[in-house]
């Protein structure tokens, strides 16, 4: 049988089975070193978090050793990782930011 069919109203091939493009999570990480508020200033600036929300992930990173910043597909949690490292360097911090497979 075919992984294609045919749609009759515009005689377009779609795919049977489309799989959705994996997800990652982008994880700050604690250090002895990093402000507070700086880290709250990349959440808002790299993750478009509010205030608010960028200090419960902030006190979650402090407390916990790491906090989620989001969920992303790989290319999009790489270049927000990118950001953040680069955002980092510039303010003399050494912010450690990764990605986990969801």
């Amino acid at each position: 049988m075919s992984k294609y069919s045919e749609d009759s109203d515009s005689n377009v091939l779609f795919k049977d089975e489309l799989k959705e493009p994996r997800k990652y999570k982008v994880l700050l990480h604690n250090d002895d070193y990093t402000s507070m508020e700086f880290v709250i200033a990349v959440l808002v600036q790299v993750f478009r978090k509010t205030e608010e929300e960028s200090t419960d992930i902030m006190l979650k990173v402090h407390n916990d050793g790491f906090g989620i910043c989001g969920i992303y597909t790989a290319e999009v949690a790489e270049t927000r990782v990118e950001m953040v490292r680069q955002l980092a360097t510039q303010a003399g911090f050494p912010l450690k930011c990764s990605i986990e497979e969801v």
